[in-house]
């Protein structure tokens, strides 16, 4: 995770205010300077890039790509390249500031099993055509992983700040949104929450979101999502299981809200609704982004992700001795504005907190089993400790967890 020289220095929570980085990741020791996202050479990836545009763009176009780079920051699953791309169209030339999304090395400890880049796409297209959310324009997707490689697919590049996860958003002066008034950490959370509301206008009753349904058992969403992310675990954890997330997931099967009941009906479900997806002008959101683990859900899926992984940021701000950013996003405030914007009644989202802070956990043993892959992380003898937030996910299961968290 990338801070200041001064946020770097060892020792953990000083009475000045400075930050230890290596207990961040506990008896890990997960980097927190560094997380090795891609072993690809950028430069080899824009040069084929500029080969594959010639066959888009047709005969005469003589694309060229330059201004290649990698963006620092947030996201460990799809790769990310930035570039400029040139070319003729008939007598005009045409200069456009692109992004490829590029399907993982498969062989280096994935974080998923898999990545439909496929679906990515046209669930972008889909938002992108029904609705007034900002996504960038996708332009052009490649199957043939000869090309460069992986599947990939060309989108549009958004302008615009993003609160970035390392070194996250919430430790002291970290960033451009600790930073801010509040205010404008008001107006950032509230034109957050606002897009989610109308993200989830799409509904399989007003759109075709067939595309996005798991495959999975179930007589509900929910419960055929819930199953999605079982063997989500059962995949991530087949060489040895975490006795904590077995608990967890059996806890969440056992108290599963009634779909339509205790939540919402379903609707298009980001997935990965948080802010650290969203870039922002001014406080407003500009773009969103990351839609890999897009599916159909109850809109409380994406309520408990976007304020529980606020607080996971949080948390570890609060137990390294900081004094994180309690205020934002609390959900008795994110529901107000979201029933307000949306008209619909919010359910209780304890459940789905939990429910996000369980799948994420699922991720972060991941992320550092990838680490550990790596050198950036050692392994510890429990392999619970795998898990950067497994003291919450157990204050989670025994309700200690809820006493301050804003409902």
């Amino acid at each position: 995770m990338m801070g200041s020289p001064r946020q770097r220095r060892r020792g953990g929570a000083m009475g000045d205010g400075t930050i230890d980085q290596d207990r961040i990741g506990g008896a890990a020791k997960l980097s927190a300077d560094k997380f090795t996202t891609t072993t690809r050479d950028p430069d080899q990836l824009g040069r084929r890039i500029g080969d594959w545009l010639g066959t888009k763009l047709g005969k005469g176009s003589n694309p060229t790509v330059f201004e290649v780079s990698k963006p620092e920051g947030n996201g460990m699953s799809s790769e990310t390249l930035l570039f400029s791309a040139r070319w003729r169209d008939g007598a005009d030339v045409v200069e456009r500031r692109l992004v490829a999304r590029i399907q993982p090395e498969l062989d280096k400890v994935p974080v998923f099993s898999t990545y439909d880049l496929r679906l990515q796409f046209d669930v972008m297209a889909l938002v992108g055509g029904a609705t007034d959310v900002p996504v960038p324009e996708v332009m052009w997707f490649e199957g043939d992983a000869s090309v460069i490689g992986a599947p990939f697919f060309v989108m549009s590049r958004s302008d615009g700040e993003v609160p970035p996860d390392m070194m996250p958003y919430t430790f002291p002066d970290s960033s451009w949104l600790g930073r801010a008034s509040m205010a404008d950490q008001d107006h950032l959370q509230r034109s957050a929450v606002e897009t989610l509301a109308a993200l989830h206008e799409l509904s399989p009753e007003t759109h075709d979101l067939d595309f996005l349904a798991p495959e999975r058992p179930g007589e509900t969403s929910l419960e055929r999502h819930l199953a999605a992310w079982q063997d989500y675990l059962d995949w991530a954890t087949h060489d040895e299981r975490s006795p904590l997330l077995d608990e967890c997931f059996a806890w969440l099967r056992a108290n599963l809200p009634a779909e339509g009941i205790d939540t919402g009906p379903p609707r298009l479900s980001w997935g990965d609704a948080r802010i650290g997806n969203m870039m922002f002008v001014d406080f407003e959101v500009a773009a969103v982004l990351d839609w890999e683990m897009a599916s159909i859900a109850p809109p409380e899926v994406d309520l408990g992700w976007m304020t529980y992984l606020h607080r996971f940021f949080d948390d570890l701000t609060v137990d390294l001795g900081a004094e994180g950013m309690r205020q934002f996003m609390r959900p008795a405030d994110v529901v107000a504005t979201y029933e307000a914007a949306s008209g619909r009644t919010v359910g209780d989202l304890r459940w789905h907190m939990a429910y996000a802070a369980m799948r994420h956990g699922v991720i972060m043993r991941r992320v550092t089993e990838r680490s550990i892959h790596f050198g950036e992380a050692v392994r510890p003898e429990s392999i619970d400790d795998l898990i950067i937030h497994g003291a919450t996910l157990r204050s989670m299961l025994d309700g200690t967890y809820w006493d301050d968290v804003g409902f």
